[in-house]
C-alpha cells in the first residue's frame, strides 16, 4: 500500500479511468474504478495497492487506487444485494439477474434451459473480439452476448475490449465473483441461461476476464476452467463449441501447436462432449496441430470439426475489433485469432 498524489486523468472507458499519479518520487499510471472509490481528480491524495506493479505481473502496468480519503464515494445505489468480491474491502453489492427485486425475476424463475444455444468457450480474454468477429462474418446480425467468468480480472470494468465490442453485442454478463456486466449472475448456469432468456442471445461468448492467472504448469492456469465451462453450457442443454488455443508464434514451447491449456481443459476437464473446431492450416503447423488433439485425448472425447479458413484471415481485418494476445497483433499471431474466428464462425453454423 502507498499513498500518492493524482497528476491528472490519462483517459476514461465504461468503469474506468485512468489517471497520473507521483507516488514514492515517481511519476507512474493508476486505474480507478469510481463505481467502488470514487472519480480522482487532479490534487487529490489517493491509497494504491501497487502490489502487481512491483511484481511485473500483466496489469496493464497499473497501480489500483484502493480509496480517495478524503472524498469518499457515495453509497451504491439501487435495491441488489448479491455481493461479489464477497469478504474482500471491495466487495460490490450488485442486483443478481434472479433475485426478486430484479425486473427479470418471473422470466429467470422458469428458465431451465438455453435451448440448444451455441455457446463458444475460450480460455483466454483477447479470444473474444476474434470469435465475434467470426460469428458475425458467417451469420450478419447474429445476436451475440459475452459471459465473462471469474477467471481472470473481476470486474468487466478492466477490459478496454469489450467497450469497442458493445455495438455489436446483445449485451453482457458477469458470473461468479465477476461484476460489473450488464446482468449480474450468481454461477456459470445461471449466466447462459441470462443470456439466452433475458438477453435473447442467438450464440453467446464465454471466457474469462483479462489478466488471467498461471504458473507455466498444465493445472496451474485459470483458463483451465475452459473445460468447465463446457460442461455447464451442456447442464443447461446448450451446444458447447471449444476455441482452440493455436499459435506457431509464441515463443514458449508449451504453448505451439495446441496450447497445453487447451489440451488440459479440453482433454481432461471437460466430460461433456463439444464441438472442437479446427481451421485449415498451413503445414507444419497442421500436422502439429492434429498430432496434439490425438495425443490429449481430445479427437476420441470430443467431436472435431474441421472448416476452411477461407476468408475468416480478411474478416478479421475488417471487423476493426482491437485483436491482441500476450502484446502479439493479427500479423504476429495469425493462427491464435484464426482459430477463434473459426470457432465463431462454426457457431454461428448451428443457430
Amino acid at each position: 500500500m502507498r499513498e500518492a498524489r493524482v497528476l491528472g486523468t490519462v483517459r476514461s472507458w465504461p468503469g474506468a479511468v485512468e489517471i497520473r499519479v507521483s507516488v514514492d518520487g515517481a511519476e507512474a499510471a493508476a486505474l480507478a474504478y469510481p463505481a467502488l472509490v470514487g472519480t480522482p481528480v487532479e490534487g487529490d491524495v489517493v491509497l494504491l495497492n501497487t502490489s502487481a506493479v512491483d511484481l511485473g505481473l500483466g496489469t496493464g502496468g497499473y497501480h489500483l487506487v484502493v480509496a480517495i480519503p478524503g472524498r469518499l464515494p457515495p453509497d451504491a445505489p439501487g435495491p441488489g444485494h448479491i455481493v461479489k468480491a464477497r469478504y474482500t474491502p471491495h466487495q460490490a453489492a450488485v442486483l443478481g439477474v434472479s433475485e426478486e427485486a430484479s425486473p427479470y425475476a418471473a422470466v429467470m424463475a422458469s428458465a431451465v434451459s438455453v435451448s440448444s444455444m451455441p455457446v463458444v468457450v475460450a480460455d483466454l480474454h483477447s479470444a473474444l473480439p476474434a470469435v465475434l468477429a467470426g460469428v458475425l462474418h458467417a451469420r450478419p446480425g447474429t445476436r451475440v452476448a459475452y459471459v465473462m467468468t471469474d477467471g481472470g480480472a473481476l470486474p468487466l470494468w478492466l477490459s478496454r475490449t469489450v467497450p469497442a465490442l458493445r455495438p455489436h453485442l446483445a449485451g453482457t454478463v458477469t458470473a461468479g465473483q465477476a461484476f460489473g456486466g450488464d446482468l449480474e449472475a450468481v454461477t456459470l448456469h445461471e449466466a447462459l441461461l441470462a443470456a439466452r432468456h433475458v438477453l435473447a442471445a442467438d450464440v453467446t461468448i464465454v471466457t474469462q476476464g483479462p489478466g488471467n492467472l498461471g504458473v507455466g504448469t498444465p493445472w496451474g492456469f485459470s483458463g483451465v476452467a475452459a473445460g468447465d465451462a463446457v460442461n455447464a453450457v451442456a447442464a443447461v442443454d446448450g451446444v458447447p463449441v471449444a476455441s482452440l488455443r493455436i499459435s506457431d508464434a509464441d515463443p514458449r514451447e508449451r504453448h505451439r501447436g495446441v496450447s497445453h491449456h487447451s489440451r488440459t481443459a479440453y482433454g481432461r476437464v471437460a466430460l461433456a462432449r463439444a464441438h472442437v473446431v479446427v481451421p485449415s492450416l498451413p503445414e507444419p503447423l497442421a500436422s502439429d496441430v492434429g498430432r496434439d488433439l490425438a495425443s490429449s485425448g481430445i479427437a476420441d472425447r470430443h467431436e472435431v470439426v474441421r472448416i476452411t479458413a477461407d476468408g475468416l484471415l480478411e474478416a478479421l481485418r475488417r471487423s476493426g475489433f482491437p485483436l491482441s494476445t500476450m502484446g502479439r497483433g493479427l500479423d504476429e499471431d495469425t493462427a491464435y485469432f484464426v482459430a477463434a474466428a473459426a470457432a465463431g464462425a462454426h457457431a454461428a453454423g448451428l443457430v
